[in-house]
Parts: C-alpha cells; structure tokens; sequence
C-alpha cells in the first residue's frame, strides 16, 4: 500500500505541492489571527471555584479573568485627597462598560484598587489601552494598570518577539547543522520546506479549532518552535535514507530509490509520528480545558507532519534527483558510504567490548542528574517571571515589594444564602464579621474587605462575598495552605444558616483546583501512556523484552528532564549562562506536557534505532551484529536530529516567560541526555547484556498480535 501511494505522490508531485502552497496560505491567514482568541485560563470545569466563577458572572456580572489591578503612589496625602484619588479611579473604571471598582484601600503610601468587569480574559485586555488614559485624563499620570488583562495585553507582543527571535536562532542553528550533516546541497532546502508546511497548515487548523475550544498563550510559541525541530527531524531522516538509497545503488530509478526510503524510514516516521500524536492524546481525558489545549495543539503537530510526510516529502525527493550535491561542494558528514567505521560504529563496538561497565556509568550519571527531582515543587502559575520593562510587570513587582504579592490575585469567598433579601439581616451581619476575624487571626491573611455595599452584596441580595489577600504570591505553598485551611479549617464553622453554601473564587483557588485534578488525573495518563506505547512496540518490534526496556529508559529521561529543571531554575546552576529566571517551583502544565512529549519523542529515537537493529537482525545478523549496524546506520542520524530539535527549543529558553523557559530547559536537555548517553550508550549496552532474550516473543502472542515468534519460543 505504501509503495502504490509513493508512487502516486511522486508521479503527481506538481499537483501536491501547488496543493500545500494554497494550505500554506490558508495556514498564514488564519495564524495571524489567532491572538485574539488565546487565553490562559486555569479554570477546572464542575470544580467549587469554576461554580463560584458562575455566580460571579451571573450575579455580580464580574469575570474573574478580566479583573484590574491599579496602583497609585502618592506624597503626604490627607483623607481628603485620597478619597479624591478613589474617586478618580472611579471615574476611569467607569469609562469601560460593566467595569466598577470591587475595593480599593491605602496602605503604606500606595493606593490600590480592583477593578471588576463582566469580560473574559481576551476581551478585557483590550481596554487595557482606554483604562490607562482614562487614569491619566483624571489627573493620575503615575498610575500603573496590572491584572490578568492587562498582563496579557503587555505580553502578547513581547511572547511575538520571543517567537520571532527563537525562530530565527532555531533556524541558523538548523542551517548550520544540515549543512555539516548534508553538505552544500539542494537536500538542505527540503527540511525547511517540509517545517514550514507543517507548521502553517497545523497553526491554521488550530486557528479553526480556537474557535470552538479554549486555547492557551503559549500554544503558537509551542507549535511554531517544537513543530520546527520535530518536523526537520522527520524530514532529515527520509532525506539521509534517499541518500544512502542512492549510494548504494545507483542503478535504480530516482522513483524506486523514493519508495524504498519510504517503506522504510518513511514508514518509521509514521510509526514514530503516530507514538507522539498517541502520547499527546492522553492529556485530552485530564479534564482540564489548559492542559487539553496543550493536548490539542500537541497532536495536531505530529498528524501534520505525517501527512506532510506521505505527501510532500516523496514529491520533493523526486525534484531532487541524481545531482542534489553541488559540485565540487562540501558534501556533509553524512554522505560517506562506509558507516562501518564510523563514530557510532567505533562506540557500538567500544560498548559491545565492555557491556557493564558503560551501563553502570551511563546509570551513575542519569542518576545523579535525575535525583534532583526530589527537590521539585510545583505551582499552577507563575505572575512574578515576566519581562522587567512591562507596565503591568513593573506594578506587580511595586505590589509585591511594597504592599504585597496576593493583592493581585486575591482569594473570594462567596456566600449563597439560599434566598434572597437575607445579606442585611442582622444574624448574617454577625456571621460575615465574626467569619472575617476568624480568617484575620491567621498569620497568612493580610487583610479581609467585606461590607454590605453593591460590591460586596449582589442586587437580589442572596450572596454576599469577602476579598481576602494572602501575604503570597499566587502558588506559592504559603498561598496553597491558605487555600486548604480556608475550606477545610474557616468556612466550615461559618454559621450562615442550613441553606447555605460557601464557595472560594479567584486565582489562588482556582490553582488549587488545578493542582488537585492533575494530582488525580496524571498518575492515570502516566499508566496509560505505557500501556499503549508498549502495546505499539509489542507489535512493531515483535519482542516482549525490547518494549519493556524502551519504557524503562523513556522514564530515564523525563526523571533526568525534570531534575535538570530543578538544577537550572531552583539551584541557579547555569541560569546566568541561559538568562533563565532563579525560581522555587516549576509550573504543573510544564510537567504534564513535557512527560507527553519528551515520552513520544524519546521513544522516536528508539523505534528509529532499534527497527534498523530489527532490519539486520531480520536478515540473519546475529544480535551484537545488529546492534552495531543498528546504532552505525541510524545513531548520528537520531543524535543531529536531537541536537536541530535542541536548538529549535532554545529559542524558548532565550524568551521571557518562565513556562516557556522551563520547557525549552527541560525538553532540550532530556532530548539531548537522550539521544546521547541513553540511545547511544545504555540502550546498546543493555542489549549486548540482554542478548537473546531482546528478541524473545512466544508464539502465542505473536499469533495474537501478527508477529514473528522468537527462536527462543520455538
């Protein structure tokens, strides 16, 4: 089948490639859309603060997303300025629609004020701009505008630039080694085409799917910059399998050669490519709208490049031809036609030689690496990592420094009393004071606002609230234990009568929520992930042992990924190298999808390795035999492709975001450790020490699953 559908793709090369020129078009219109319908919501469907979130829109026509926070610093001001100061805020809050000030308060020579507004987060940073002159029109040039939306609207350009300035790092970086792998030669050009196809139809299709889904901010930097390395990866191993198509028969037609690389690198980039959009999938059943976006996003880049695969790299293979190396140029490290004596074959025979002592050393230093996991904490966001020059960033780092970090993001408890008309009566007066004192005992709180005022008690008079700033930021473990003992240790022995029910809003609560149903939800995706991948490999290697231990390492990885990030963030080793910000905790979304996709990638690197071993073995090599072709044939192919998908992270590394660098640092060096020490050293090792048994398959589970049964079952 794969062969007849080569051949069709290659005889009818025009019409394809005229076809993914119009996708092309349709991707980049629908890519310069798409800003505005990105969010970065944490909300957790059917939880207790999504439901408080419905009463605050239903009753308070407030979203919790499209909340203000303004600052104004004033000199020796008497109570009589400083209400004029409030007032004046007032006034500015009242040129957006639905927008009013929630509280506000002086402290310490520092009036700050919420403000509400019934706008999710996206519509809400538009009036970012028109609040700003509106402060200034009263008189408040000084004042500085914070908050959700207002972040969002300083980042998105800056998350722009990040994206321009890491794609053009990832794509010098990606020249430069094609080059050294490819030479002077028009095969450098077809990575590039094929990375940019895939990331323009997979931004497009994205683009249609925002439309109907919640999608994250940091989905475009994502697609564009992992979309470009994963995308050249699978190009670049077609293109080296042409190549030696071509060299070692130059008899065969340029047609043949195609479907030859095809039926087999073709084929394992669709396996491979399959293994990751299957990973990825697995975060679409974590009932959480941020990660599925992520989930989302994340399998569209794989089928993509599957489909760019099947079609138009077989019809950029066939312009290529017989002459695609310039004469007389550099013809790259990968065109020698004796791989025997190679790098990779000198090390597969240097490990072969001394099976243990590499093993051991190999698992010393992934060890050492990974233990630093132990240290890991986690948090659902981080507000404080954000470029230093922003209005909304500076005003954050006045509030964090001079008043205090939880007034961004402050923690509502809203009261359904069960009817209306009771806020004012004088029982549940008493239980809203004695309720706010209670919580103001507790070392954690900074302060309590709560009055009968229309921002605090809603018009039918069923629900009343309470704003309560912690002395946090906003995940720190400080605010995260405020939160439990907030619904486990106060609101419990608050009396508001038995038809009563007590909710926690905002942000804080909100990020526990998250944190609780990732808590619960990922051990499930971890187990499922491994049970499917070692299904796939069951079948594809037909061995039982070889999946098992292709797990194994995988798992190897993600624990060195996420020890590094503990290194680089927590302990600051190499953060002044990297310009990486000195955090305490990693954000929990960073853990999730690089588990996913650091899981489907590493086990790329292993089906394409280790189905070049099963080529040889198939062929009658013996297992040490098929280990050195394995690793000579396919490692530096696997370790150049690691090292362009290092470099395309990078440029996620060098931006401004702590999510983003987190995910570049621990992505980049878990691909790196993987495809060199892992892949090159103790898979091979672990094989020359498994021997027969990498091969060992009954019989009668290779009937089930239509494989060949092992020698050693016969």
């Amino acid at each position: 089948m794969l062969e007849k559908w080569t051949r069709g793709a290659v005889r009818n090369r025009f019409a394809i490639i005229a076809t993914w020129f119009v996708l092309g078009i349709f991707g980049f219109l629908g890519a310069s859309q798409l800003d505005g319908l990105l969010t970065t919501s944490l909300t957790v469907p059917g939880s207790q603060s999504a439901q408080a979130d419905e009463i605050l829109t239903n009753s308070y026509h407030e979203n919790v997303e499209g909340s203000f926070t303004v600052l104004y610093k004033f000199r020796n001001a008497t109570d009589t300025e400083i209400q004029s100061f409030k007032h004046s805020i007032d006034v500015a809050a009242s040129s957006i629609a639905t927008a009013k000030v929630t509280q506000s308060r002086a402290l310490g020579g520092y009036l700050y004020a919420n403000i509400g507004t019934s706008f999710n987060l996206s519509e809400a940073a538009k009036f970012t701009p028109q609040l700003r002159i509106a402060l200034a029109h009263q008189g408040l040039n000084e004042a500085m505008v914070t908050g959700p939306p207002a972040i969002k609207y300083d980042v998105t350009p800056v998350l722009s630039s990040d994206l321009k300035r890491g794609e053009l790092i990832a794509v010098l970086l990606a020249l430069v080694l094609l080059i050294l792998m490819l030479g002077f030669s028009w095969a450098v050009v077809v990575p590039f085409i094929f990375a940019g196809a895939t990331i323009s139809l997979t931004l497009g299709i994205v683009y249609l799917l925002a439309h109907r889904f919640l999608m994250v901010l940091y989905v475009p930097n994502i697609i564009e910059l992992i979309g470009l390395g994963l995308a050249i990866d699978y190009s670049l191993v077609i293109v080296h399998r042409f190549r030696r198509e071509r060299m070692q028969d130059s008899v065969q037609s340029v047609e043949d050669a195609i479907v030859r690389t095809m039926q087999t690198s073709g084929r394992t980039v669709v396996l491979s490519g399959a293994s990751v959009a299957i990973g990825l999938t697995v975060l679409l059943f974590i009932p959480v709208p941020f990660i599925r976006s992520l989930g989302t996003a994340g399998v569209v880049v794989p089928l993509v490049s599957i489909f760019c695969a099947l079609t138009l790299q077989p019809a950029l293979l066939s312009f290529l031809g017989k002459n695609e190396v310039i004469p007389f140029g550099f013809k790259g490290l990968m065109s020698r036609r004796d791989l025997t004596t190679g790098l990779m074959a000198r090390i597969a025979h240097f490990v072969i030689r001394k099976p243990i002592a590499v093993a051991l050393a190999s698992l010393a230093t992934l060890g050492l690496i990974a233990s630093s996991l132990l240290w890991l904490q986690v948090t659902p966001s981080s507000l404080t990592a954000l470029p230093a020059n922003l209005e909304s960033s500076k005003a954050l780092t006045m509030v964090t420094s001079r008043i205090g970090p939880g007034i961004i993001t402050p923690t509502q408890i809203i009261i359904d009393l069960g009817s209306p008309g009771l806020a004012t009566t004088d029982s549940v007066k008493t239980a809203r004071i004695s309720l706010a004192k209670v919580i103001l005992k507790n070392p954690e709180a900074f302060t309590v606002a709560t009055d009968e005022s229309s921002a605090y008690v809603d018009e039918t008079g069923q629900f009343i609230r309470l704003f309560v700033i912690g002395q946090h930021a906003l995940g720190e473990e400080q605010s995260k234990n405020f939160v439990d003992q907030l619904r486990t240790t106060y609101l419990p022995q608050a009396n508001f009568g038995e038809n009563s029910t007590i909710y926690l809003a905002g942000a804080p609560a909100q990020g526990q929520d998250l944190l609780n149903k990732i808590g619960t939800s990922f051990p499930w995706i971890i187990v499922i992930t491994l049970l499917i991948t070692y299904l796939i490999l069951l079948r594809s290697f037909g061995s039982l042992i070889l999946p098992l231990k292709a797990i194994f390492m995988d798992l190897i990885s993600i624990a060195v990924a996420y020890g590094s990030m503990v290194l680089v963030f927590k302990s600051g080793i190499g953060s002044s190298v990297l310009g990486t910000y000195q955090l305490d905790q990693i954000e929990v979304w960073v853990l999730v999808f690089l588990f996913v996709v650091l899981f489907g990638l590493s086990m790329d690197y292993e089906v394409f390795i280790v189905s070049r071993m099963k080529e040889a073995k198939d062929r009658g090599a013996t297992n040490n035999e098929a280990i050195v072709e394995g690793l000579s044939h396919t490692g530096g192919v696997v370790t150049s492709a690691a090292v362009i998908l290092v470099g395309a992270l990078s440029g996620l590394v060098f931006g401004h975001f702590a999510g983003l660098q987190e995910l570049g640092v621990g992505l980049g060096l878990g691909i790196l450790v993987d495809a060199t020490i892992i892949r090159c050293l103790l898979l091979p090792s672990v094989m020359v020490l498994l021997g027969k048994w990498n091969w060992w398959m009954p019989t009668s589970i290779a009937q089930r699953v239509k494989g060949k049964a092992s020698p050693l079952s016969q």
